[in-house]
């Protein structure tokens, strides 16, 4: 009997054998605090060094461990869900490709070799995006590509910038900028937002869901939108006591806040986890922002292991139901998909903070350290808002698909018996669950000092509490009261639709770029640049050339007229 592997099967086997060689080498570097840098020069330039860096410590190593893990579990999955896709070899490819950008981008502490992944992450996720080959992918992924572009175009000129210090290992240089170097620390973040999605580059991120459901698990857990996370975490150093430390709370806590706010009024259920993951970037940059990068990047971890299982349960409900995505069309599946919404309630008690999940080690630390901190009242306030609307629109969502009224009507396949894809939700299930603590015991031996009143320490609980029951009056409000949001429809409109940033992203922009375009091609290109460039010189040169070549063809009335002119020049010249 011959034994056929196919591709998917061998992908997840390759990348979770690396994996676990990282997570074993990271826990060594845990242990003995030891660093290995390679370091490959490519060519001189005058006193600077063109150098190909790759950095082995542990945090690039924990990293890429949980990155190639979730990798392995989407590649596996893929295997069902893309089944019937007829190019699913390019699938395979473009995923593997993506994986390997984010590699090159986590190993590098070099701004030049760190743009091979930087890229490549951009380029491969347009490529995904536009996978499904629709109206609707192609616009939204030129949004993607695009808005990516400025954070591009920004960490450009900061190499630029850098290259007066005669290096651009940032790793080595973040810890003697001074405010000197302000500039430098605004590109920096200004690229780290445009990948990470906050405000105002936030409108990408919900238009991304329009590539494949794998896809969608791997970029919102630990690939395209953690690389801004990722990039502030190693540049964190230059941040302290900094003017863009105060500018990148206000920002991450203004975009957690309009994430929660916005998912509360959303129905397509891709589109709720997506903008649960930008609230949870918000997270992680604001507490990045109060000094704690080791907590941002405790955080980013567990994110990764439940956000990558909420997307592939979705996938599941989404393959099971026909492919409807709206939450008002699904209900009552815990009867049907017992076992796919046991794995989703898990991913979204861990997003909550539910006591002893992976969610709950990270979050509530933050929560804590950030409430003792130095913060101002704009950003508790919003810290607390935000907190609450998380456990609002996930108990909401829980309500409308899992344990609502039936609304679906005749599909025959609706269960959750797929070996492959349970398989690899199990896998992230299991790291949901313990994943926090282990995470916990392992970056954080020693305890932490946490001194806040009774009030502070109980107000996460309260405000979740009050957050989950106000998710529950309004899943009875949407069955009793179906036209109420028309009253109140202005105030739905700007709360449910991102504080209009998709339109000011899309249709208000382009408007006015493709208008001046538009009248710049007029008048220039087809108006006096034509006249004057390529075209105008065109006609001049060859009138120019047959003149001369009737001057060049030895004809005897040229030469007479040319004498005559000649000759008549001459007496003028004279008298």
């Amino acid at each position: 009997m011959v034994w056929k592997i196919s591709m998917h099967e061998i992908s997840m086997l390759g990348l979770m054998i690396i994996s676990l060689l990282c997570g074993c080498t990271a826990l060594a570097k845990v242990k003995s605090g030891v660093m290995d840098v390679v370091e490959w020069e490519l060519f001189s330039l005058l006193s600077s060094s063109i150098v190909f860096t790759l950095v082995f410590d542990w945090i690039s190593l924990l990293f890429m461990c949980f990155v190639l893990a979730i990798s392995s579990s989407v590649l596996f999955y893929s295997g069902s869900y893309m089944a019937e896709d007829k190019t699913f070899n390019r699938f395979m490819w473009l995923v593997l490709a993506f994986v390997l950008s984010m590699g090159f981008m986590v190993m590098s502490p070099n701004l030049i070799s760190i743009l091979l992944g930087w890229d490549g992450l951009g380029l491969v996720s347009y490529a995904l995006v536009i996978y499904y080959q629709n109206e609707k992918s192609a616009n939204a992924g030129m949004l993607t590509i695009l808005s990516n572009r400025v954070g591009d175009v920004a960490i450009l000129l900061s190499v630029g910038l850098m290259s007066s210090l005669g290096s651009w290992n940032f790793s080595l240089y973040s810890y003697y900028m001074d405010d000197s170097w302000l500039l430098l620390k605004v590109l920096v973040m200004v690229s780290a937002m445009t990948k990470s999605a906050q405000i105002p580059f936030s409108a990408w991120l919900p238009a991304a869901m329009a590539a494949p459901t794998p896809v969608s698990a791997l970029v919102h857990s630990s690939t395209l939108v953690t690389a801004g996370v990722y990039l502030m975490i190693r540049f964190s150093a230059a941040l302290e006591g900094s003017l863009v430390q105060s500018m990148l709370l206000i920002i991450s806590c203004l975009t957690m806040f309009m994430a929660g706010l916005g998912a509360n009024f959303e129905y397509d259920l891709k589109k709720i986890i997506a903008l649960s993951t930008l609230s949870q970037l918000g997270v992680m940059l604001s507490i990045l922002s109060l000094g704690f990068p080791d907590l941002a990047f405790f955080h980013l971890l567990s994110h990764a292991l439940f956000k990558a299982l909420l997307f592939m349960c979705a996938g599941v409900v989404i393959h099971s139901v026909g492919g409807y995505q709206d939450i008002r069309f699904m209900g009552n599946l815990v009867k049907f998909m017992p076992l796919t919404v046991s794995y989703m309630t898990i991913a979204n008690l861990a997003l909550c903070g539910f006591p002893f999940l992976a969610g709950f080690y990270s979050k509530d630390m933050i929560l804590e350290v950030a409430f003792m901190s130095w913060i101002n009242f704009v950003s508790l306030i919003l810290y607390v808002l935000a907190t609450g609307l998380t456990v609002m629109y996930t108990l909401r969502l829980i309500f409308y698909s899992i344990s609502g009224e039936y609304n679906l009507g005749c599909i025959s396949n609706l269960c959750d018996e797929d070996f492959i894809m349970t398989n690899s939700m199990s896998v992230l299930g299991l790291g949901a669950i313990v994943g926090g603590s282990m995470l916990s015991w392992s970056l954080f031996p020693a305890c932490c000092m946490i001194c806040m009143s009774f009030f502070m320490k109980m107000l996460v609980l309260m405000v979740s509490v009050l957050g989950g029951l106000l998710g529950y009056m309004l899943n009875i409000m949407s069955v009793n009261y179906k036209l109420k949001s028309l009253d109140n429809y202005s105030k739905v409109t700007v709360m449910g639709s991102m504080w209009f940033m998709p339109l000011l992203s899309t249709l208000k922009l382009s408007e006015k770029s493709l208008g001046v375009g538009s009248n710049m091609e007029k008048v220039a290109d087809k108006g006096w640049f034509e006249f004057y460039g390529g075209q105008g010189l065109y006609y001049m040169f060859s009138y120019w050339f047959h003149v001369l070549n009737l001057m060049q063809l030895n004809s005897i009335k040229v030469f007479m007229k040319m004498s005559i002119i000649v000759m008549v020049v001459f007496l003028m010249l004279v008298l």
